[in-house]
């Protein structure tokens, strides 16, 4: 596979060794990742999300395992997306909450969020022993094209304060879509859905942008952790070569 940035020169793909599979522990992985070092990987990273990649810190990789192709590339096409009955039960259940945009730069507020997800959702996982460097190596990067999209309860205006936050949807901004990284929340605010509410709000925002489409990453069918991600319809797969429309029905009626 051969990749061109505007200089004509070919980009260069490694594939890793095997490492363990973060999805299914009794499987092996292996991903294909553009060069690190190359000066244009800013530049291609949209084109690749076309493809099928995706970014993690710095790292711009795309699933590459030799049995298994579990992990299928999925985005939303916005403006012809509908909610179903759940995610507007959800967006009702929310209609409190304050969003807003701002650039991605961590703060104590967020890092003191983020490591009360960990703890509750990735428990003797590693990433529960992240510090603040880990975090800006992991959602920030340094040619990052992310925003935080900030959640917070609404503001208390007399006293003069923010409310208080309880999710932040670290999201890429390209010509091509939105990216959905990584999200955290309050883990104990179960009851809002706000992972679901994060990436309906993500949908909202790329209607508004005039971007045609969320990209969610990896769906994996039937893996509890992954399997969300058919509920947001239509859903178009990468299939290697173009991206289709997926047969993915919903959890609700419409």
């Amino acid at each position: 596979m051969a990749l061109h940035g505007d200089s004509n020169e070919e980009l260069r793909l490694f594939q890793t060794g095997e490492h363990p599979c973060g999805y299914f522990p009794e499987r092996r992985a292996r991903d294909l990742v553009l060069d690190p070092q190359d000066s244009r990987l800013g530049e291609l990273y949209p084109m690749a999300l076309g493809w099928g990649f995706r970014r993690s810190g710095d790292l711009v990789y795309r699933p590459h395992c030799q049995q298994c192709r579990a992990c299928v590339p999925v985005r939303v096409p916005v403006e012809r997306f509908t909610p179903d009955r759940s995610q507007r039960r959800c967006l009702a259940r929310n209609a409190d909450l304050e969003c807003r945009v701002l650039p991605a730069e961590r703060t104590d507020e967020q890092f003191a969020l983020y490591r009360r997800y960990l703890a509750a959702r990735h428990a003797k996982g590693g990433m529960d022993e992240h510090g603040p460097h880990e975090f800006d190596q992991f959602l920030i990067g340094g040619w990052s094209h992310g925003r935080f999209l900030e959640i917070r309860t609404a503001a208390a205006a007399a006293a003069g304060r923010r409310g208080r936050l309880l999710a932040v949807a670290v999201t890429d901004v390209t010509p091509l879509g939105l990216s959905a990284v990584y999200t955290f929340f309050d883990p104990d605010e179960h009851a809002r859905g706000l992972g679901t509410y994060a990436i309906l709000q993500q949908i909202d925002w790329a209607r508004r942008a005039h971007l045609p489409h969320l990209y969610l990453g990896y769906w994996i069918e039937n893996h509890r952790k992954m399997d969300y991600k058919r509920r947001y319809r239509p859903l178009e797969h990468f299939d290697g070569r173009r991206w289709r429309e997926a047969d993915a029905p919903a959890d609700g009626t419409p």
